[in-house]
């Protein structure tokens, strides 16, 4: 009789080590696959919300790197050399530069607000925003500012001396598309001054200030970058200094390829900056995902390693309860790697059996264990976001232990649900990780058949 044989036969005599065994091999299945499939589900959801929110790459300032190495203790810059060497990429679908600077209303136009940017600012003082392509801003984008009328600004104004303004501005100075205004330097001692044309006028529907330069919405200018640059240069040549970009990607799959590209392009011009897709909204969607994934590996981990201990202590016992029998087999001239090859067929099996009535019933109890620990880490994190506040106006936040770059981000609400479903990779993953926590728990007890000494056994019962 052939040792597979022999081996159902002891499975089938021995019922009572055969159910505990079952049992076990049912547990860790069970708890294996669902690990997987939270994972695989989680991961799926990952990919989902970041094709919602868009392939967008930001190029902002490395808060994880120490800036105040820098004998100027000014935040780190980048020339807009160096991101349109970046966004000449063929994985790039379009780009956007990130600036802003002081400027001065001359001629006549005042800013809207009556409350000075800060104490000693110069009469009509007021931020401008330096872009690239105005229609790639996230608050155009995303619907919250509208362009009621003229044009956006884009990259054929790069040369040009153009100008958005918000309506309240327009309105107080009886402003309309193709006007021409004076700015003046950040500096108020300064002399340099250019006439721009207004391009167009846009709405924010925001009254508070602006929570990171504390500027009334109204009083805001969008311009192109480069004449940003060119006003506040002290008349110095070369290529603008930005303080970010943003890049479009054609497909999210392709950001390892893009950063790679990005730091051979732009090589030392990077230092200080990183590169990050949709961080903040992504993290904000995604962060019940990693919650729960943690505590199903952990889950995991934990059950496949309590599991792996049991069946070494059945193995363990079963060798112990099969001397004798082993013993008849080695006298009757049996191979050592015989009976360790039963013991590994007996384990094989068990755990096929497992693994097969895990798989009829693990996709739908994962998918409820999925979706109330999901919809629980969900709720909690809404929660969290409703409950921000911004400081209040005139404030930095720093008294109040508020953070105005924690504010929520609109339209990212946390993922709450999941689709699990039973790929036949998974089911091979989990086979994979059962049979060899089964197989390295059986093979060491097992292995102690090859000292087995029949004599001694069958006269001395050792």
């Amino acid at each position: 009789m052939n040792f597979t044989k022999r081996a159902a036969l002891s499975l089938w005599s021995r019922k009572g080590r055969t159910l505990i065994m079952l049992g076990t091999f049912l547990v860790i299945s069970a708890m294996v696959l669902g690990g997987v499939l939270i994972k695989s589900a989680t991961a799926q959801a990952t990919d989902a919300a970041q094709r919602e929110l868009g392939a967008e790459v930001t190029l902002a300032m490395d808060l994880d790197v120490d800036q105040g190495a820098s004998p100027s203790l000014q935040a780190p810059m980048i020339s807009s050399d160096a991101v349109d060497k970046i966004g000449a990429s063929e994985l790039v679908e379009k780009y956007n530069y990130k600036s802003f600077d002081g400027t001065r209303l001359l001629g006549g136009p005042k800013i809207v607000s009556d409350q000075p940017l800060f104490p000693d600012a110069p009469p009509n003082y007021t931020l401008a925003l330096g872009v690239l392509d105005s229609t790639l801003m996230p608050e155009f984008n995303d619907g919250s500012w509208k362009l009621l009328s003229g044009e956006p600004i884009t990259a054929a104004d790069k040369g040009r001396d153009s100008l958005l303004v918000e309506e309240r501005l327009a309105k107080k100075n009886n402003l309309k598309v193709g006007d021409r205004i004076t700015l003046a330097e950040n500096d108020p001692k300064g002399t340099r001054k250019a006439e721009f044309t207004l391009k167009g006028i846009y709405r924010d529907p925001s009254d508070e200030p602006d929570p990171e330069y504390m500027q009334f919405p109204g009083d805001r200018m969008i311009v192109p970058a480069d004449a940003l640059g060119r006003l506040n240069s002290g008349g110095q040549e070369g290529p603008t200094q930005l303080q970010g970009a943003t890049f479009q990607l054609k497909d999210p799959a392709t950001l390892d390829a893009f950063r790679a590209h990005a730091r051979k392009a732009a090589g030392d011009a990077l230092t200080g900056f990183k590169l990050g897709m949709n961080d903040k909204a992504v993290k904000q969607m995604t962060g019940p995902l990693e919650s729960i994934t943690s505590s199903a590996t952990a889950a995991m981990w934990l059950v496949g390693g309590a599991g792996a201990l049991v069946l070494g202590l059945l193995a363990t016992l079963a060798v112990k309860q099969r001397r004798t029998e082993f013993g008849v087999l080695l006298a009757l001239g049996e191979k050592k790697w015989r009976l360790v090859a039963q013991q590994a067929v007996e384990t094989v099996v068990i755990a096929a059996l497992a693994i097969g009535l895990s798989s009829l019933f693990a996709q739908s109890l994962t998918q409820l264990a999925g979706d109330t620990l999901l919809r629980d880490e969900a709720a909690a994190a809404q929660r969290k976001i409703n409950a921000w506040q911004p400081p209040p106006p005139g404030s930095t936040g720093v008294q109040e232990g508020i953070d105005p770059n924690d504010k929520p981000v609109e339209g990212a609400d946390p993922i709450d649900k999941i689709t699990v479903r039973l790929d036949p990779a998974d089911l091979a993953t989990v086979a994979g990780i059962g049979l060899g926590i089964g197989l390295l728990a059986t093979a060491i007890p097992a292995a102690s058949a090859l000292r087995l000494n029949p004599r001694t056994i069958l006269t001395k019962g050792k």
